[in-house]
Order: C-alpha cells, then structure tokens, then sequence
C-alpha cells in the first residue's frame, strides 16, 4: 500500500502514535494553511507531506465547500479594488467568523471567478471579458493566459486519457480571423486552441458548467420559452450531444450531488425555487425534490431592511447530506432550508459565483511554470 510505505520510510513522528496514525489520519485531514505550517515542525514531516501520493490523498479528505467572492475598496491596490476568495464553510458549530474565512486577496481584481477544478481557479476580466489567468489560492500561484484572447470561456476539465487539463473556449462566428465555433486549449502547450466538433444549434449561455461523470454539462437558455435542453460535453471523447431537462422559464442552475445531477430554478414571480434531481440519469428521468418559498417582501423588510430579491442564487450538497440555498438580497446573503426557514443571514457584500465549489489543493502542476507572468506568492496576491 502506497501510503503505509510512504510513511514507513520516515524516521517516527511522534513518540506516542504510530507513524501511520500520524500522517494518514492527521496529517491528511488538516486545511492546507496548517499543514503547510506543520513541515516547519521536523524534517520529517516536511519530507512526508511533500509527496505526490500525500497530497493527492490530502486533497481526497478538504471539504467541497460553497465559493463566494467580496469585492472590496482597498488602497493597497492599484486598482483601488480587491477580490477576496471566500470558501463558505458552513459545517455545525462554527463561528460566523470561521464560516466566512478568505483564503486569498487578489489586488487585480478586475478579476472574477469563472470556474473552480480540483483546487484550481479560473479568474476572468471583470471590465474586459475575455482577460484569462489561472491560480491555485492554497499554493499562492497565478499566471496568465494570453493564448485565450478573444475567445469566450466555457469549461474546464481534467483529461482523463492523458492526465492534462484543458479549457474549453467557444469563438464566435462573428470574430475576425479564426472560425467560428468551439475550441479546446491544453495548459502548459505551446500549440494554440484547436476547434473540435461541436453543435452549434444551441449555443451555450450559462456561465459555469457542472463536471459530472466525465461531461461538462450546461442548460441552454430559450428566449420567449421554457427550455428544456441540456448541452452535455464529453471530456473524453471532446465531443457534444444533448440531454432532456424538465422545461423550466428562464435561468437555471445546475449542480451535482451525491452521485445526481440536479437543477435549480426560479419561478416568474421570483418568490419560489425549484429544485429537480435526476432519478435516472442515462434515460433523462427527471423529478421535482424540493419546492422552497423565499421569505415574502415584507417580512424581508422588517428582518432585513431590505425588499429586493438581486438575481443571485446558489444550490450545492450541504455537508451534513442535505441542499445548501443561499440568496442575496441587496447587502445580505441568507441561507435558506429546505422547509423555507432562515437557518443564516450575513450582512456582507459576498456574492454567489454560479454554483461554483473549491476543493483546496496543494498538488504541483507542472503547467503552471510555463505559463506567462508566471509567479508565486507574489502579485495579484496580496
């Protein structure tokens, strides 16, 4: 077994435990800033927690948690603005403070998140669109990715047959130069995105896509109608088909949980969420599991101050097995149960990143050097 040996081959950690206990029940479980402190311990320590397979397994047991971003004034900037990463950590028996911890301040933050795999961020231009990077916020790395200019993000993705990561990028049919349609990039590759075939009926909108089992999946948004369409992207084969959805008004969000791809919509009225699962995934069975009523203006006003529902929604697994509903209202952001009760409410600018998750992850990626403006601990992070 790979983990009792790499244990083995170290002098004994601690003199009360075995070897073993240490590093694979301890050491393993730690959030990545303590265990980054730990190897300033002993050399031992240091040599254990450095390994491939360690980390790998070490990434295996961070929570899954909810990914909200602040966007804060700050004079240290450049730009005189700030993005702060905020994993949501909402298990039992935390403080509101340690709920809410920032695990990086970029100082460009014309940056947004556009996507999250496998502790991996991919920040945006939030004034110019098409402005790419990518960072790790537990390894403090970040570069840039000029190869994307003038292409629309859609997906990213680990490739399974070779083990490199890609993007997946879509041009429009209007842009100069390149033809229209979608393109697939390979981090660390000198080649540039390659197109791969595509269905170009029914573009894609969303601006997330759910990684689930294999496929990068979107809902296909229909002006004037419900859409009942899902665009699904095999991260194998690199190609697309379509998926039935129940048929839903306007946007919806998907997300996965426990083993099922779900969705979540609002009502016309905006006053209702649905949320549908997939009973049977391969032949498109879909069922309504939960119907949550948002608080009614008024008692939004007496408990908050506020009567504006802002748009913004996010639907992800809790951690205790349940589904996790958090909605912003104007300067607030409140959780909501599945029996339509307030279970938390933060008076913070924090808003939702279309259901995105981060996984921390101190793993290497041999990319990330060859990439531009290639740095570490250093600016955008403050």
């Amino acid at each position: 077994m790979a983990e009792a040996a790499g244990a083995a081959e170290v002098a004994p950690l601690h003199g009360g435990l075995p070897d073993e206990i240490v590093v694979w029940e301890v050491l393993v479980r730690l959030p990545p800033k303590s265990l980054l402190r730990c190897r300033a311990v002993c050399p031992a320590w240091r040599r254990v927690t450095s390994t491939r397979d360690f980390l790998l397994a070490h990434h295996d047991r961070q929570p899954s948690l909810p990914l909200l971003c602040v966007y804060c004034y700050n004079l240290l900037s450049a730009y005189g603005i700030s993005l702060d990463v905020i994993p949501f950590d909402h298990r039992a028996g935390l403080a509101a403070v340690d709920q809410l911890k920032s695990i990086a301040r970029l100082g460009k933050s014309y940056f947004g998140v556009r996507a999250s795999c496998d502790g991996l961020l991919i920040l945006c231009g939030l004034y110019r669109n098409l402005d790419y990077s990518i960072c790790n916020p537990a390894t403090r790395q970040h570069a840039r990715l000029p190869q994307l200019d003038g292409f629309a993000f859609l997906g990213m993705y680990p490739h399974s047959p070779t083990g490199e990561y890609r993007l997946l990028l879509e041009k429009p049919s209007y842009a100069p130069a390149i033809q229209g349609g979608y393109y697939v990039f390979t981090l660390g590759s000198d080649q540039p995105p390659r197109r791969c075939p595509d269905d170009a009926e029914h573009m894609i909108q969303e601006l997330s896509a759910v990684l689930f089992r294999g496929s990068l999946h979107w809902h296909v948004e229909q002006h004037g109608t419900a859409s009942n369409m899902i665009k699904v992207f095999s991260t194998t084969t690199e190609s697309f088909r379509r998926m039935r959805a129940p048929a839903l008004p306007g946007k919806a969000h998907l997300f996965e949980m426990d083993g099922t791809l779900g969705m979540s919509s609002f009502n016309d009225a905006a006053t209702t969420i649905d949320i549908w699962m997939t009973q049977d995934y391969e032949s498109e069975a879909w069922a309504l599991k939960y119907r949550v009523e948002l608080l009614a203006t008024a008692e939004v006003t007496v408990m908050f101050g506020i009567g504006r529902f802002d748009g913004r929604w996010s639907v992800a697994p809790s951690l205790d097995g349940d589904v996790l509903v958090l909605v912003e209202f104007g300067d607030w952001l409140i959780q909501i149960d599945m029996d339509s009760k307030v279970v938390a409410s933060f008076q913070r600018a924090l808003r939702c990143t279309d259901q995105l998750r981060l996984k921390q992850s101190l793993v290497p990626h041999s990319f990330f050097p060859t990439l531009e403006g290639y740095v570490v601990n250093d600016s955008p992070f403050m």
